[in-house]
């Protein structure tokens, strides 16, 4: 279930305040690298919810879901963290990527408008962040490569379409 009706939802469990659950939190714990934990913690409570729920989908649906894949459905949004944009600011955001198109809105640096494009970079931004904090190469890989067309992507198929399906968005 993509698009507006997707969104939607994802926009309503955003303003939710629960936490995570104690035990999605321990098993993420126990997932992550320290670096990759750092970055973890940086994440909105909103963030972090559905890249669980992402990560947990992965699991069930991958017998042998390595750590490496494991992280790349918990950080696949990391990126968005150097924006600073909140809900209203992302859902600003994706109205104005699709009234102006995504290229054109990622390519704003000033001002307000410079946050929008952060956070419509954010594939790239997140690759280099866990890059930087040592993240394996197939986790920074689908950070970068999550939204693009499948016959880009560089993660081993099989992999990569089950993480993209369980994103769903």
């Amino acid at each position: 279930m993509s698009g507006p009706v997707h969104l939607a939802q994802r926009f309503i469990g955003s303003l939710s305040p629960r936490p995570l659950a104690a035990a999605d939190h321990a098993w993420v714990a126990n997932t992550l690298g320290p670096g990759e934990w750092q970055l973890w913690e940086r994440m909105p409570l909103a963030d972090r919810k559905h890249a669980a729920g992402v990560a947990r989908e992965v699991d069930r649906r991958l017998d042998d879901a390595t750590a490496a894949v494991l992280a790349a459905a918990l950080l696949h949004d990391v990126g968005k963290i150097e924006s600073g944009l909140g809900t209203l600011g992302r859902v600003a955001a994706t109205i104005l990527a699709a009234v102006f198109g995504r290229a054109r809105a990622a390519s704003w640096t000033r001002g307000w408008r410079g946050r929008v494009g952060t956070y419509l970079r954010h594939p790239e931004i997140g690759a280099r962040l866990l890059e930087e904090h040592g993240a394996d190469p197939l986790t920074a890989r689908w950070a970068a490569e999550h939204h693009r067309p499948a016959d880009s992507w560089t993660v081993p198929r099989a992999v990569a379409e089950v993480l993209h399906t369980a994103d769903d968005d």
